[in-house]
């Protein structure tokens, strides 16, 4: 059965995108905001809903950039679509995420990032493709663009 998920790119009138710091899987690791998709919830209304606890911020969605497919052992079969957003209100703050008590929280920090803040940032950013081909797609460089991605395991064959 696939699981469903969400990030959102939001960008600040200084070109920098939004990062949430979380602890996951036993590491730190930077990416933007977002989380599961809900029963009875659209991927739209999902993003909003996890940029609205992870940050504070209250956003309308632009476009869809990515819908990122995953099947393995470890994981499972989920798939992620990535959407660029923007601020309507609200204020920058490190939020909650409701799954977990007060003791147990996975954020760890939130703040806006250029490109070359993020390409030194000490812990992984995750997924890879915000470190490029993010910045490319605001710029307006759509060559070779492709919105579907397919992540397989090292160990899996590609049945292509």
């Amino acid at each position: 059965m696939w699981v469903g998920g969400v990030r959102v790119a939001i960008f600040d009138e200084e070109k920098r995108v939004l990062m949430v710091r979380q602890y996951h899987e036993g590491r730190d690791i930077w990416m933007v905001p977002g989380g599961a998709i809900e029963e009875e919830e659209t991927a739209d209304v999902a993003a909003i809903r996890e940029v609205k606890e992870e940050t504070g911020l209250d956003i309308e969605i632009n476009r869809m950039m990515w819908h990122i497919e995953e099947v393995s052992e470890k994981r499972g079969q989920r798939f992620v679509n990535y959407f660029e957003g923007n601020i309507i209100g609200g204020k920058v703050a490190l939020g909650k995420d409701p799954e977990f008590d007060n003791e147990h929280q996975v954020l760890r920090e939130v703040r806006f990032v250029s490109y070359t803040e993020m390409l030194e940032l000490k812990e992984e950013v995750f997924p890879d493709l915000l470190k490029k081909e993010l910045w490319e797609l605001v710029d307006g460089n759509t060559e070779g663009y492709d919105a579907f991605k397919i992540r397989r395991n090292k160990n899996e064959k590609n049945h292509d």
